[in-house]
């Protein structure tokens, strides 16, 4: 049976035990540090007057991957063609045609990536004006609408292109993609029940009004 004494010892090791064990379990349970960062999109583009969402992501050392939504600082090295704003997210304004560097920084850590504002377009090429897709496959049939003048100018339906599908029966689906030359297309897949031939037209406001430029390319489906 424990005395007085020796029980108030038994609970003061238990309590130094205790502290002793949390301590080293607060000092194993690290939190992971930020270590890398990326703009996502890498290569924005936006016409003048337009403006696109930028987003950073953060790698951090336990290999987790997730949005840095604060502490984060933006700017622009060309604020006269682009501007950024944001603390999180960000918000990228064309101001006129040419290029920009954007850069992010959070955690003492910076990425960068290249804006491209479209300025007055007067004519829009396609790439293939052709192509064909089978019903369910992935990726489908990319289509790269360029304007000019560039250095190009990528026209998709994320920086203000209009794109139509003819006909319209609700079983075709493009959306915008990169490619592995980090160029947005416009990527065109197939649903049960689609037949085809289809056109898919891409249209483009001038940036001084009154006229809008198009090109079209032809959808053919395959079952």
């Amino acid at each position: 049976m424990l005395t007085g004494r020796k029980l108030a010892l038994t609970l003061a090791f238990t309590v130094l035990v205790a502290l002793a064990f949390g301590i080293s379990c607060k000092g194993f349970f690290v939190p992971p540090t930020l270590s890398s960062i990326a703009i996502n999109p890498t290569a924005p583009q936006v016409g003048v007057g337009q403006q696109e969402t930028l987003t950073l992501y953060g790698i951090y050392s336990d290999g987790s991957r997730s949005v840095v939504t604060s502490g984060v600082g933006w700017s622009s090295d060309t604020p006269g063609v682009a501007t950024v704003t944001g603390t999180g997210s960000a918000i990228l304004t064309g101001v006129t045609s040419g290029s920009a560097t954007i850069t992010a920084s959070a955690q003492a850590l910076s990425a960068t990536a290249t804006a491209l504002v479209i300025g007055d377009v007067t004519s829009i090429t396609v790439s293939p004006t052709s192509g064909s897709v089978s019903i369910g496959a992935s990726p489908g049939q990319a289509f790269t609408f360029a304007a000019t003048p560039g250095p190009p100018a990528y026209i998709t339906t994320g920086n203000g292109g209009t794109l139509t599908i003819t006909t319209n029966d609700g079983y075709i689906t493009c959306t915008v993609s990169v490619d592995r030359n980090n160029n947005p297309d416009e990527v065109c897949t197939a649903e049960t029940g689609a037949t085809g031939p289809y056109t898919i037209v891409m249209t483009y406001p001038s940036a001084t009004g009154g006229t809008v430029y198009s090109n079209t390319a032809t959808l053919t489906v395959s079952q």
